[in-house]
């Protein structure tokens, strides 16, 4: 038996030893004179039993008992508190603190710690098994059996405790309910076996589309529960049902038979729809019921705006997708100004989209494809148009313009950009240096391998990239120090209202003071007024754009006024 013996008196420990080796036990033992010791011999080796002296010097031994019992190791060990007190409440104390048996010193003997050693692993070993059990019992009653999710009251008494952290928190909090379209005619028709795994194996699909720290539950049947926590827009919840819908398009195989599997939806927000779990579950629940009366295999919102906006969203995003496979989207171009001689140096590309006589503007359409991974394809195909135009122009009128064209964060994720942006450079024969790639501080936030990588990638090809939105972000300084970044775009938010506006003149000062440090070149956006033109002369900006020179125009336009006459 190996046994760890801490007490910081030798002769306590001398007696203890002396009357062990008197037994008929076969015991290794370790010894320690301090709570501190003792704590690392036991992280260090596996013990049978603690012999623990309650006086010890700085910390007692009740002390030690609490971090032995938080202790992460697989290994738990029985503990025998030892006390030259007879006190009988402090004997009680040690019990309720973990200990499992108490010795008086004074009453030390062969027989009397031989069986205290004897009933205290005996009954160790019963909290064990007892701990187990209550574990098993408990996952019983808070575990699904046939999915292995979470059971409806674990999601219940989860979901109020969620629900109470939030209303300390400025976030959002989503409840979303689902079931399977026509699940009973699955059971009818080919059994409940079948109907078992078709739950199993939509759950497993479900659960790819999750992060991993969303609650997911199974309610009862085949209705579902996922609460979403932390939510700064309810947009995160929408996409988050759009993608358990689209997991589920292809059919579940199960033996010989493909089962297709659709899902209704609804989904209630907090405090939005309700501050109880009561309230949200309810109205969830109609939402839900509103998904299926539409036609199942979609989602509702309760709130009716909530569910307009989602529905322009769905529509926007559609849309989108035909324009880029059409071609409907087009691309123009805004002069970029040398500012000492008045000449345009360059062109920054910029994507239009008119659908059927309505222009959307880029704020309402980037970020849903974004979010729906449409801007890869949009992305290249910007690249390639770019890339295009500014060279025919070049070649045909002996020109070397520059082309700015923005990256979103997104694109720096995808694999295939600096090939596509090299083999674009190479088919039109442009030169990289002419190429200015503009990426926001926001997409530089997000600083994975992949992504300076892409950025590292980019730049030894020869490209030059721009840090635009300049004085907008959170961390400019370190971002200009850490990436290849050989170009600043001031923000047009920063530029001046009137020339009495002196904390944004100011701030422009510093910003521009600051970057030519550095040794960047800066280019000034938002120039709309002469007073504008005046600052950046003032700074020596060395390049400007904005509606004082020009607003974007199309292609045609843009040749017609400043390529030819240039």
């Amino acid at each position: 038996m190996e046994i760890l013996l801490v007490d910081d008196d030798q002769v306590d420990r001398d007696l203890v030893k002396r009357t062990l080796k008197k037994s008929s036990l076969e015991v290794n033992i370790v010894e320690a004179v301090t709570v501190d010791e003792g704590l690392s011999h036991f992280r260090e080796n596996v013990f049978d039993l603690i012999l623990l002296d309650y006086r010890m010097p700085r910390r007692d031994g009740i002390e030690m008992i609490v971090e032995l019992r938080n202790e992460p190791k697989d290994e738990s060990t029985a503990i025998v508190m030892m006390s030259a007190s007879e006190n009988e409440e402090l004997a009680l104390e040690c019990i309720k603190a973990g200990a499992q048996d108490f010795l008086v010193k004074s009453e030390i003997s062969e027989p009397r710690l031989r069986r205290a050693i004897l009933h205290a692993t005996t009954r160790f070993e019963l909290e064990k098994q007892l701990y187990l059990t209550y574990q098993k019992v408990k996952q019983l009653a808070e575990t699904d059996t046939l999915t292995g999710l979470p059971n409806r009251y674990l999601f219940d008494e989860s979901l109020k405790q969620a629900i109470t952290s939030n209303r300390r928190s400025s976030h959002k909090l989503a409840l979303i309910l689902f079931d399977l379209d026509n699940f009973k005619y699955v059971n009818d028709t080919f059994g409940h076996d079948v109907g078992d795994l078709l739950l199993q194996r939509t759950v497993s699909r479900v659960q790819s589309c999750l992060r991993g720290n969303e609650l997911f539950a199974r309610l009862g049947g085949d209705e579902f529960a996922i609460t979403l926590s932390n939510l700064t827009s309810i947009e995160t919840a929408s996409q988050v049902a759009k993608r358990i819908i689209d997991v589920l398009v292809a059919p579940i195989q199960i033996g010989t038979t493909d089962i297709h599997v659709t899902v209704s939806m609804g989904i209630a927000i907090h405090p939005d729809n309700g501050n109880s779990s009561e309230e949200l579950f309810k109205h969830a629940d109609i939402a839900m019921y509103r998904a299926k009366k539409q036609g199942k295999n979609q989602m509702s919102f309760f709130e009716y705006e909530m569910q307009q906006q989602f529905m322009s969203r769905v529509v926007i995003e559609q849309e989108l997708r035909e324009a880029i496979h059409t071609n409907q989207l087009e691309l123009f171009y805004q002069p970029v100004i040398t500012l000492d001689t008045g000449d345009v140096k360059g062109f920054e590309a910029l994507i239009r989209w008119n659908n059927n006589g309505i222009t959307r503007s880029p704020d309402d359409f980037i970020p849903i494809a974004e979010e729906s991974g449409l801007i890869n394809a949009l992305g290249l195909r910007i690249i390639e148009d770019a890339l295009s135009t500014v060279s025919q122009w070049n070649q045909k009128y002996g020109k070397e313009f520059t082309i700015a064209i923005n990256i979103s964060s997104k694109q720096l994720r995808d694999e295939v950009l600096v090939e596509k942006l090299r083999d674009g450079l190479e088919k039109y024969g442009l030169k990289p240096e002419l190429v200015e790639l503009e990426i926001t501080e926001t997409a530089l936030l997000h600083d994975t391998e992949t992504v300076s990588a892409t950025i590292n990638q980019l730049h030894n090809l020869g490209c030059k990239l721009a840090l635009d939105d300049f004085g907008t972000g959170y961390s400019s300084i370190s971002h200009l120090r850490e990436f290849p970044i050989s170009i600043v775009k001031i923000d047009k938010s920063l530029m001046p209202l009137s020339e009495q506006d002196a904390k944004h003149i100011a701030l422009v000062r510093g910003l521009t003071s600051m970057v030519s440090i550095l040794n960047l070149s800066i280019v000034a956006e938002g120039i709309e007024h002469p007073h504008h033109a005046e600052l950046c002369k003032e700074l020596k900006i060395s390049r400007v754009q904005g509606y004082y020179y020009s607003k974007p125009l199309p292609k045609s336009d843009i040749e017609q006024r400043y390529v030819i006459t240039q």
